[in-house]
């Protein structure tokens, strides 16, 4: 089937990684990845929306049209402030892209931080003054 002029002419999305774990994070952090992409098609690639899978996961992304060959980027904040446990959260890209609608995904566990217990730290070693 011969490929229509509409859609060889069409951006198109090529993630360094489509998913994010974080691994364990005390919660209170703003956990930050950035998912990093190259427009690999033919035309200029525009983000009409970056959406969240909720309310505790901030995006943000290029808001620039992405010429073909150039990279832009993908940013999800995910706030952990009383959520302790493990996380899956979805954030969906929406373009003029070939494949119009992509979902990234960040994961990782929350460890609870138990209020008026100080984290532990070493020690700091003494100082001797030669």
């Amino acid at each position: 089937m011969a490929q229509t002029t509409e859609t060889k002419d069409k951006p198109a999305f090529k993630f360094k990684a489509e998913t994010h774990d974080f691994g364990k994070i005390k919660e209170g952090v703003q956990a930050t990845h950035e998912f990093e992409f190259t427009n690999t098609g033919k035309g200029p690639l525009i983000i009409a929306n970056v959406a969240a899978s909720c309310g505790c996961t901030t995006p943000d992304w290029t808001r620039e049209p992405i010429p073909p060959g150039k990279t832009g980027k993908i940013k999800a904040v995910y706030n952990s402030q009383g959520r302790p446990g493990q996380f899956t959260k979805q954030v969906t890209v929406t373009s003029n892209a070939e494949e119009a609608t992509k979902v990234l995904t960040i994961s990782g566990l929350v460890e609870k931080v138990e209020p008026g217990v100080p984290e532990t730290k070493p020690a700091a070693s003494p100082v001797s003054k030669p």
